[in-house]
């Protein structure tokens, strides 16, 4: 595993050649002196990687530090351009930490890109991809650097900053909407005891907002409340604290009646304005529960220090507007509401309000535009009810006079008068202030442009006809906060040129200034990437992205109506993130000093040139083509450092600037070597934010030959030439275009660099993998090779065919470099990665396949060895036995709801709670879009209460149909009434119903009749038999190597999934009502990944329904087919599936793991790919692959290599590690393992953990034996004095094993395991 890491000696060699060659062309030696660099500063050099990001300071002391970055990089830039880029991969690795520590992220991610690029096994980096993943993040590209950081977990388990990783993981995953996955990561940054960005305190306080947001309130508030409690507790923390407390007894009625909550919840309030007497958020949240309760000049009061406090906020003059209603002042609610309009266009709350005004004005007309205005917000979430409203009016309009419209004197101004009345003295003098502050801050900093406010943007200063505004520009425009973080001369320049032939004199010389001004930006190439306003996905609807832009207040814009106001609605609970940042940030300012940034790292300004030409989406799956017509720009506000860092941070972005922009004042602890695993890095990518393309072909048109022309793709094996000119970034010289799956189709030579030889050696890096890897152009050879000797693992020279001793004796003397959890199967190639939708696509009318079916007469049928062969035919995804229950006379009555009933009523049944919706389609429960989330909410109840619902659900039913025949005289009517009512249903509310599932009958004593009765199936369906691979686990997984049932009603909805570590699955549908299955190969399940993610969702742990036009538009085959009464449905392995109930009916389901290579490798990369995405592997692929190992005889080559490698790397890892804890004097205690003892998982990060267990001291004196992982029990405790090691085999016993496990030919096979047999075909 490599190091990053850079020989500086041969960097000043370098520096030293280049100013000779350059002697020749340059005249300023002085000029080439101030670039060499000293041997005091390369050693300080040496240690200065990405792990110290946030950890070292840039001022103060740290200035030095600083100085001798920038020296560094313009040393490493003059090097790249003198070699015309041709230098070794490590100097653009290097150059991006520098960077990176100097908070120059664009430049970053340009040398991070190039090194990518260059290194074809960058993913044994870690260093590089946390660097890497830290960029990503502070672009607020949380799809990528959400898996950078998953991948330097994945490489090294034990990585110095995984502290951080998870923090930062834990936030995203937050505003991702990913709670459980966000909670994990939280818990896993809580117990390492190293030095993270936030304290413990803060970390706590995540979690339970994170109980708050998914609106689990007691548990949010029993963690608040406990938090409380702790010592020391910073002021900045209890305020939001405390906020949040009051704030949740103001809007949850589960904390108590409302006088009780109103009453804590003002006390709650006012605790934190002593804490925190300037929050804005929390005099807002005060004058709402005064307003709640009645006491209006005290809420007038809390409203009025909120705008002193904060920026005016659309929220709280929204709020204001609400009291003057109440208290009959219509003409000073108009003008609140107009002010909280024209602060937030698409503030619903506003407009909805505005209109119910209107109309209590009688001015209907009026009252129309306000609700139309309401309905083209995007968070308007009573559409419907709005659109009822606004059909009424007009109806009432059409049926009065126009003459008494005419005569009728109007209470308010109209719609458009009141758009241009004089704004309130109390937002003026606001406005005023912020931007007396803005051009303050100009003139701190000159490079930064202003900051248009509402006052100064010439376009709102027209009167605005509120029924002409587009529904694009009611949806864009947004708050002053939003507008302090998105305005931008290139935002105005786009306002003014649509509206050019509306400008006055002043605006025309406005817009000819913008366009020059942006011109001689191109030409500069110092387009910017500001990292609150990047836009890296394909959607811009995603939550996380609605969380991010909402309003500083703390509200989700557009829904914070008010309890107390005329539209009667539920205000929005502040769970946005900004709340509990306040905390954070003000406690990482008491603790972190920030760097003293250069101009350009202040405006977040860059070259464009320094970014790679990929486009990333949200799935990954499209590129955009970059020519000098077509290149992005990525102006947007450049923001004041004065306000980059302050309390005002609009909810998500805040996450970002209270980690990235920070650095931790601690004493900077040695970091430890880098050891690199495997991993793969995201398809590079960069973006800016989309402007006009009038303005880009300006633009294009007057770039000379500064710009430059780059043409890059992400389908595999597509190759394009690269335009290697030097432009104005010595980083771009070279741009070398990859393939999306560059990491599995390359193989590179590389010519590394002797230090202490003039001479160079050639390395060449083998990328191999399971299957046949393709090889590409191989890129230019460095001219510049600065690549010092790598620090690896020592190469052990054994394979599957050494013996154990040969094995254990290359393991001596590794150190710690064995790590517990490290990959069992990919160490020669990157970490599993979804697979790209095959190529070429299948035509349309291939996308509806026929479904393989099977139809059996008799018992012989079903044991005849080619069903079996057809089955696990890894060419047939699905296959569906008909009539196996009739074959082999299965008495199927003995899994019937009265038979179970009679059996075991009291036996546990989980509930998921869904909405009854058509099989193919999945709508929100308002029945206004399409979507993937599908609803299932857990419960638990008993068989016989099932029963007894399943029942009243078909007596039901049947009382509908015999309503229908009544109404209805002949079949044509009635059948026009049930389409119209199917209709409604997908437009409207859906019925809820109740789907009984998860039922184990695992225990032979309750359940011997029926499970005896699934013997005479045929041995390669069973639940047991020595065929298959889940047989030889020696513990029981229930409802894969045990029986499940189902029941179910009409509807009922089992989602979108493959089977646990990809194994086969059996289903039998007892009936009496059929199912619909939707089945999609495993060649997809990529495809289907990318749209989970996509749509907010966790394709491994989320509940998701696919929408079938998403899936036909993207060519993805689907088989859809009906299973009846006694149909089994085998699923083969990796097979994604969906399955519906169409009528009353139970399932029985079981999974099976044919022994076939096949089977075998789809199980252990599913198991590497969860533990890359940090889920727990139901099957312990390693405790499985040693049983078999003991009691299976394999002929089949390619099983056998397969499960001998993966014993070969445990035996290596159990050596080292067992070797290890001796040399650090740790003594390893025999456990042993008793009979059905099931495997064992860390407890923290639940991987699994085989051989040596580490538990507590605690846990081991109670034998409860709490296992942790090698890795979470050193974040734990560094030198293990918590805890002891339990070993639970002997190495001989281990080493017999290997040595004995052995291919064996088909005839002996035959000889000595007939039966079996026809298991084990390939």
């Amino acid at each position: 595993m490599k190091s990053c890491g850079v020989t500086l000696v041969t960097a000043t060699s370098f520096c030293d050649e280049g100013k000779k060659m350059a002697a020749g062309k340059m005249s300023g030696e002085s000029k080439e002196e101030s670039l060499s660099l000293t041997a005091e500063e390369e050693e300080v050099l040496g240690g200065l990687d990405s792990r110290l990001f946030g950890f070292v300071r840039l001022q103060e002391d740290g200035a030095k530090t600083k100085t001798l970055l920038g020296k560094a990089v313009r040393c490493y830039e003059s090097l790249i351009l003198k070699a015309e880029g041709k230098v070794d991969s490590d100097f653009f690795c290097q150059l991006g930490h520098f960077n990176l520590l100097l908070e120059d992220y664009p430049k970053a991610l340009s040398a991070y890109q190039r090194y990518y690029n260059l290194q074809p096994d960058y993913w044994k980096n870690a260093v590089f991809l946390y660097g890497l993943g830290l960029v990503y993040f502070y672009y607020n590209a949380f799809h990528w650097a959400i898996k950078a950081f998953q991948e330097v977990l994945y490489v090294d388990p034990s990585f110095c900053r995984a502290k951080e990783i998870h923090l930062r993981l834990g936030l995203m995953f937050k505003v991702n909407t990913d709670y459980n996955s966000s909670l994990k990561h939280f818990q896993l940054a809580l117990i390492d005891c190293h030095p993270c960005t936030l304290s413990k305190v803060e970390i706590q306080f995540h979690i339970a907002h994170l109980y708050e947001t998914q609106k689990k309130y007691h548990f949010a508030k029993e963690a608040y409340e406990q938090l409380l409690q702790t010592e020391n507790l910073p002021a900045q923390v209890k305020a939001t604290i405390l906020q949040q407390l009051g704030w949740m007894h103001h809007n949850v009625d589960l904390l108590g009646d409302r006088a009780t909550k109103e009453s804590y919840a003002i006390q709650y309030l006012q605790k934190s304005l002593e804490a925190d007497p300037n929050s804005g958020q929390c005099w807002y949240f005060l004058g709402r529960c005064y307003s709640s309760i009645g006491k209006v000049q005290d809420a007038f009061i809390s409203y009025r220090q909120s705008i002193d406090k904060s920026e005016a906020s659309a929220d709280t003059w929204c709020s204001i507007g609400v009291l003057y209603q109440q208290q009959n002042q219509p003409m000073d609610a108009l003008q609140a509401y107009i002010c909280a309009v024209q602060l937030d266009h698409g503030h619903a709350a506003a407009w909805m309000d505005l209109g119910t005004l209107y109309e209590s004005c009688s001015q209907p007309q009026d009252a129309i535009k306000c609700y139309l205005n309401a309905t083209r917000c995007k968070s308007c979430t009573n559409t419907s009810t709005l659109a009822g409203r606004i059909k009424f009016l007009q109806a009432q309009l059409c049926n009065l006079p126009q003459s008494s419209l005419q005569n009728k004197t109007k209470l308010l101004p109209s719609i458009e008068e009141a758009w241009s009345l004089p704004i309130p003295a109390e937002l003026t003098s606001r406005q005023g202030a912020m931007n007396t502050a803005q051009q303050a801050s100009k003139t701190h900093h000159p490079k930064t442009e202003p900051v248009l406010g509402l006052s100064q943007t010439p376009i709102l200063q027209q009167p605005l006809p509120v029924q002409m505004i587009p529904s694009s520009q009611v949806d864009g425009l947004s708050s002053p906060v939003k507008k302090k973080r998105t305005s931008s001369p290139i935002k105005h320049l786009e306002q003014l040129h649509a509206n050019k032939d509306n400008l006055n004199p002043a605006q025309k010389l406005m817009l000819e200034q913008l366009e020059n001004h942006f011109v001689s930006m191109q030409q500069q190439n110092t387009l910017t990437l500001p990292h609150n306003c990047i836009n890296l996905s394909s959607s811009t609807e995603e939550p996380w992205r609605k969380q991010l832009y909402s309003s500083t207040q703390g509200l989700h814009k557009g829904q914070s109506s008010h309890l107390s106001g005329p539209t009667d609605e539920q205000p929005s609970f502040s769970t946005g993130p900004v709340q509990y940042l306040q905390a954070a940030s003000v406690g990482i300012q008491k603790q972190i000093g920030h760097g003293t940034l250069s101009s350009n790292s202040v405006t977040q300004g860059a070259a464009l040139n320094h970014l790679s030409s990929h486009i990333a989406t949200s799935g990954g799956q499209q590129g955009t083509t970059f020519t000098k017509e077509s290149q992005p720009s990525g102006n947007r506000s450049l923001v004041p450092e004065t306000s980059r860092h302050t309390g005002d941070i609009s909810n998500g972005c805040a996450v970002v600037k209270g980690l990235s922009n920070h650095v931790q004042q601690l004493t900077v602890e040695s970091v430890c070597d880098p050891n690199h695993g495997n991993c793969t890095s995201p398809n590079l990518l960069s973006n800016s934010p989309h402007i006009s393309p009038s303005l880009i072909g300006k633009a294009s048109d007057s770039v000379g030959t500064g710009a430059y022309d780059k043409t890059s793709n992400i389908y595999p094996a597509i190759h394009t030439k690269t335009n290697n000119s030097i432009t104005s970034s010595p980083s771009s010289v070279v741009f070398t275009t990859i393939p999306f799956s560059k990491s599995t189709e390359q193989t590179t030579s590389h010519s590394v660099g002797s230090i202490n030889s003039p001479q160079n050696r050639l390395h060449t890096i083998n990328r191999e993998g399971l299957e046949n890897i393709q090889s590409s152009k191989k890129p230019d050879s460095p001219i510049i090779n600065l690549k010092s000797d790598p620090q690896i693992i020592p190469s052990m020279s054994v394979s599957i065919y050494s013996s154990s001793t040969e094995v254990l004796k290359a393991c001596r003397n590794l150190g710690n470099n064995g790590l517990s959890n490290s990959p069992i199967f990919f160490d020669k190639c990157p970490p599993p990665r979804p697979p790209m939708s095959p190529y070429p696509p299948l035509p349309k009318d291939k996308l509806n396949p026929p479904t393989p079916s099977i139809y059996l007469e008799n018992k012989r049928d079903a044991f005849f060895p080619p069903l079996h062969q057809f089955c696990t035919n890894p060419k047939n995804p699905v296959t569906v036995i008909r009539g196996l229950a009739g074959a082999l006379k299965l008495d199927l009555g003995l899994f019937s709801t009265k038979t179970l009933v009679e059996a075991n009523n009291e036996h546990m049944v989980e509930v998921r709670t869904q909405l009854l919706q058509p099989a193919d389609e999945n709508w929100d429960p308002t029945g206004t879009k399409k979507i993937w989330h599908c609803e299932s909410n857990r419960s638990h109840t008993t068989i016989a209460k099932y029963a007894q619902y399943q029942a009243s659900s078909f007596q039901e039913s049947l009382r509908e149909e015999n309503e229908k025949r009544m109404q209805h005289k002949d079949y044509s009517d009635n059948e026009s009434t049930s389409s119209d009512i199917s209709g409604k249903r997908r437009k409207g509310p859906f019925k809820t119903i109740k789907f009984g599932t998860n039922i184990d009958l695992s225990d032979d004593k309750k359940w011997k009749l029926q499970l005896h009765e699934l013997t005479k199936l045929p041995a390669f369906v069973r639940v047991v038999s020595a065929g298959n691979l889940l047989s030889h686990l020696g513990h029981s997984i229930l409802g894969m190597n045990t029986v499940q049932l189902y029941m179910k009603v009409p509807g009922s909805r089992t989602p979108g999934h493959q089977e646990n570590n990809n194994f086969c699955s059996v289903n039998i549908n007892i009936g009496p009502g059929d199912c619909e299955w939707f089945v999609v190969p495993e060649d997809y399940w990529g495809v289907l990944n990318d749209f989970c993610e996509k749509n907010n969702l966790n394709f491994l742990m989320s509940s998701w329904w696919p929408n079938l036009e998403d899936l036909y538009e993207a060519n993805v085959p689907v088989y859809r087919f009906i299973q009846r009464p006694g149909d089994l449905v085998w699923i083969n392995a990796g097979t994604v599936h969906w399955v519906q109930a169409i009528g009353w009916c139970n399932n029985i389901a079981w999974n099976v793991g044919p022994l076939t290579a096949c089977q075998y490798k789809l199980a252990v990369e599913r198991y590497e790919w969860n533990k890359l995405q940090s889920v727990k592997s139901v099957v312990p692929m390693v405790h499985l692959s040693w049983n078999m190992a003991r009691n299976i005889k394999v002929s089949n080559p390619k099983l056998f290599e397969m499960i001998k490698y993966c014993l070969l790397k445990v035996l290596k890892q159990c050596q080292t590690l067992r070797e290890a804890l001796i040399t650090a004097g740790k003594e390893v205690i025999w456990h042993g393992r008793t009979n059905d003892e099931p495997a064992h998982y860390c407890s923290i990060c639940e991987v699994e953990v085989f051989d040596l267990l580490f538990v507590t001291n605690e846990s081991n004196s109670q034998k409860t034996y709490i296992v942790h992982c090698q890795d979470c029990a050193r974040k734990t405790s560094r030198n293990l004095d918590n805890f002891v090691v339990l070993e639970q085999y002997k190495m001989e016993d281990l080493m017999q094993v290997y040595d004995q496990f052995t291919l064996v030919s088909e005839i002996s096979m035959f000889l000595q395991y007939h039966p079996p047999l026809l298991d084990i075909a390939p």
